[in-house]
């Protein structure tokens, strides 16, 4: 193979190795994105078969996304020691394995145990692929295009997730949701050593297992709390596992700064660009997450559409990020990072803007494929600003922070701004009133627009229809608030961008 043609970029251009490497890179991403989504279209299914508990039910739904979370940080730091590719085709062999033995679990404590398996090995994935792009693509542009197709595997994986899933399950038997995951997994174990390369810090120390055990519990009780609080509304066990959270991760800090190799460098959080970049991505995500939330529930219970319909309505927005990924690095080469992503926000801006005063089913869809593809190039710009802010022998652990304020970012926009709307909700119907209904039946309608619904199944029309124009405009209330609460947080977002991201590069933002 010849030499590679120098770069005017700050790099070194890319072989044929290197893309058909990012090509290897994008099969696990897909499969992680859609092993999130694709079991919840077979939950009725294994709830007849397995007959889980509803604890079980939920353990079994969101275990591996708690595992994913939970084990990131440590994982991003341990192939920076141990070699990213080294630990990216333990987890492939890992999940390869689990989704196998998922796929004939005959007990839910066995599909549980799997999905935590899942979980851990999923970790592996994101910080270890993410970083080799780092190693792969030294040139700037050739480095955003890489982590725009990144991002896109990850939209694709949502995007495929469904359609396929919910195919497997029309003609075979539940847990062939999992054996979808089997051959690309085998693919990468076969293709992964030949054209990906092996990177590990020099003069790596041991991983602090005390480190790996406080980051674990930190993340998962802010993640749990937080989740919590989005099912439940905040109440004790919620504020309880927050604080305990924040109290790991005190505890956390104060250790890192006194061990000579630390799983998380804190001198990264000295960086501006670092700092910006990474609190950036967690609020564009936060936004985005917290609308989608409300979308999925106007699509339901406001325009009335089935599970599938709502899913099919969903998706033009999730193309419009996917496509719009592909985008983004062509206007990489033409305007500075601070400016694309600034412009991004401002349309996302407009598209909460159009969201507020949107009338109808099909102007909300066009409002969210709006906000959609502004947000493109702020996740992709972000990712590449904070995993090229560390050096190079951090870009691992790097790249785990990334990914896990995404994480926060989702959970904290479904917890917060899923409470405010609720809050608008209840402060509008609280003095509902239905003639012949007692005010104890009419909690659950004053709490929910679901229990709304499920009132109002049996009322007759005179005293439903008002109570549920009633509802549907208290939930759009709530609606409008949060796309107003994004609108200020984008113009608030472009404010930090441009006076702390202006010199910003996606490659070396030192």
């Amino acid at each position: 193979m010849t030499a590679a043609p120098a770069s005017t970029g700050g790099g070194t251009k890319a072989t044929r190795r290197e893309w058909l490497g990012l090509i290897a890179i994008a099969l696990p991403c897909m499969i992680y994105s859609m092993d999130l989504t694709v079991l919840n279209l077979a939950v009725p299914t294994l709830t007849r078969e397995l007959k889980p508990s509803a604890s079980q039910l939920l353990w079994i739904i969101d275990i591996y996304g708690f595992m994913v979370a939970g084990f990131l940080m440590t994982m991003g730091t341990l192939g920076d020691r141990i070699g990213r590719r080294r630990l990216l085709m333990i987890g492939a062999a890992f999940f390869g394995v689990a989704s196998t033995v998922a796929a004939f679990s005959n007990s839910a404590e066995m599909l549980i145990a799997m999905r935590a398996v899942l979980g851990i090995a999923g970790a592996t994935l994101a910080p270890s692929t993410l970083s080799l792009i780092t190693v792969m693509f030294t040139d700037e542009k050739e480095r955003t295009f890489a982590i725009s197709m990144w991002i896109a595997s990850f939209s694709a994986g949502a995007i495929i997730g469904p359609v396929v899933g919910g195919f497997l399950i029309e003609y075979f038997w539940w847990g062939s949701v999992f054996l979808i995951a089997v051959p690309p997994m085998l693919l990468l174990l076969a293709i992964g050593p030949i054209l990906l390369p092996e990177y590990r810090a020099p003069n790596a120390g041991r991983i602090d297992v005390l480190s790996a055990l406080l980051s674990l519990a930190a993340v998962l009780s802010l993640i749990y709390g937080v989740k919590h609080w989005a099912a439940e509304g905040f109440d004790w066990l919620a504020a309880a596992a927050i604080l305990v959270g924040f109290a790991f991760v005190l505890i956390f800090i104060r250790r890192q700064k006194r061990l000579a190799d630390p799983v998380v460098d804190l001198a990264m959080f000295r960086i501006p660009a670092f700092r910006a970049a990474l609190a950036i991505n967690l609020a564009g995500i936060l936004f985005m997450f917290g609308s989608f939330i409300f979308m999925a529930q106007y699509f339901q219970l406001v325009a009335g559409l089935t599970p599938l319909q709502a899913g099919l309505w969903s998706l033009p927005s999730a193309i419009a990020f996917t496509l719009a990924s592909f985008v983004t690095p062509a206007l990489v080469g033409r305007y500075k990072p601070a400016t694309l992503m600034a412009g991004g926000m401002a349309l996302s801006a407009l598209g909460f803007v159009w969201l507020v005063f949107a009338p109808s089913l099909i102007q909300i869809v066009a409002a969210s494929v709006v906000f959609s593809i502004g947000f493109t190039p702020v996740i992709t710009l972000t990712t590449g600003i904070v995993v090229g802010s560390a050096p190079p022998e951090r870009t691992g652990a790097a790249s785990a922070m990334s990914e896990t304020s995404a994480e926060l970012g989702g959970a904290l926009g479904i917890a917060v701004l899923g409470s405010l709307g609720a809050a608008l909700y209840r402060s509008r119907m609280a003095d509902v009133a239905v003639s012949g209904v007692s005010a104890d039946a009419l909690a659950p309608a004053r709490s929910t627009l679901g229990g709304a619904l499920a009132l109002a199944a049996g009322l007759s029309p005179d005293h439903a229809g008002p109570m549920l124009a009633r509802a549907s405009e208290a939930f759009m209330v709530g609606f409008r608030a949060v796309a107003i609460l994004s609108i200020v947080g984008m113009l608030f977002c472009i404010v930090i961008t441009l006076t702390t991201l202006r010199d910003a590069r996606t490659g070396d933002a030192h």
